[in-house]
């Protein structure tokens, strides 16, 4: 009897599927480090314990970001080791802080198939809880998924397309319990710029440019237990490259928007997101920001910016436009991010 776990196929997905992921896992310390030095992030409420202590909380709790890459990872050997791609996020909302100490493991539902005209692949859609040891939610989200079929004869399931929300409306955000801004200290966060200085429209180009690294990139895939074999394996994809896990430039790019928008500390949620292109070994990412729109919240000195976050790779930044007449994204975008983010006012 076969013992090895070749993982889930596209005919494998059943509609309202319940899948409780393997492997809990412990955070700690070690992984902010390695977060840190990975991208690096430099938001204040996220590397001092003292400054988010001034700001209500318990210390410094584990980045945003870092806490959806190991929730993230549990799923990939259920969801994605069989990928083609990773799609989208949709309806995304961090529930809870997570600190140093606590466990985190992941279920997911799934709640939307539709096979690809090509009779090869299909796509599926997946609402997924992060929990802590204590069983409450810390993070919930939608992605899809492009997955290989291993039977192209296997029947088409009944294609069913979820319908999700625009955006996460203002008032769903969750705001971590004691938040508050009231004491901010900007210089120690690094810019001037509060919630008031930011307009509906504007555009903020973050102005720095990473290349990327083959060691890196691995690193920070190994580093979340993501399995998926397009990341790990070059014979896997026909042009013999490692694909760069979608998570690493969601995070690079947020890193590379500390330059402009350096108080926007906390990401509360993901309205939609789309990994463009693929992205490799030797592409140089930049980023720039559009202000979508903004929102007051009840936690005191706190705001809410909705901001779209765009990755491109190349010398292009601002200049020129996303998509083509065909509304595909143009070969040089790899990232166009929808989130909410807290805010002093």
């Amino acid at each position: 009897m076969a013992k090895t776990n070749p993982g889930r196929f596209f005919e494998d997905y059943t509609l309202g599927d319940v899948i409780v992921h393997a492997v809990p896992r412990t955070v700690a310390e070690g992984e902010r480090a390695l977060y840190h030095a990975l991208y690096p992030a430099r938001h204040a409420l996220y590397s001092s314990d003292a400054f988010a202590g001034d700001c209500g909380l318990d210390g410094s709790p584990m980045d945003d970001l870092a806490v959806f890459h190991v929730v993230f990872g549990k799923t990939v050997p259920d969801i994605s080791l069989n990928a083609v791609a990773n799609l989208g996020y949709a309806e995304g909302r961090w529930l809870k802080p997570v600190y140093a100490g606590d466990t985190l493991r992941a279920e997911s539902e799934v709640i939307g198939l539709k096979q690809n005209s090509n009779g090869k692949s299909g796509v599926v859609w997946v609402r997924t809880r992060g929990l802590d040891q204590t069983g409450e939610a810390v993070l919930e989200y939608v992605r899809w998924v492009m997955v290989r079929k291993r039977d192209f004869d296997a029947p088409a399931p009944e294609t069913m397309i979820p319908d999700l929300a625009d955006a996460v409306p203002a008032e769903a955000l969750v705001i971590p319990e004691g938040l508050s801004f009231q004491g901010y200290d900007f210089t120690l966060a690094g810019e001037p710029h509060r919630w008031g200085d930011y307009e509906v429209g504007e555009l903020i180009d973050h102005v720095d440019g990473v290349t990327l690294e083959e060691a890196e990139h691995m690193l920070a895939t190994r580093l979340w237990q993501n399995t998926a074999k397009v990341h790990f394996d070059a014979t896997v994809r026909e042009d013999g490259k490692r694909l760069i896990y979608g998570g690493h430039i969601i995070s690079l790019a947020r890193a590379l928007s500390f330059n402009g928008l350096a108080n926007a500390q906390i990401v509360a949620a993901i309205n939609g997101g789309a990994h463009a292109n693929p992205a490799f070994a030797g592409d140089t990412v930049r980023a720039w920001s559009e202000v979508l729109g903004k929102a007051e919240t009840v936690a005191p000195g706190v705001g809410a910016l909705r901001l779209r976050l765009v990755a491109v790779k190349g010398g292009e930044t601002l200049a020129g436009d996303l998509r083509g007449e065909d509304g595909k994204y143009l070969p040089h975008v790899l990232l166009d991010l929808d989130y909410w983010a807290l805010i002093p006012v």
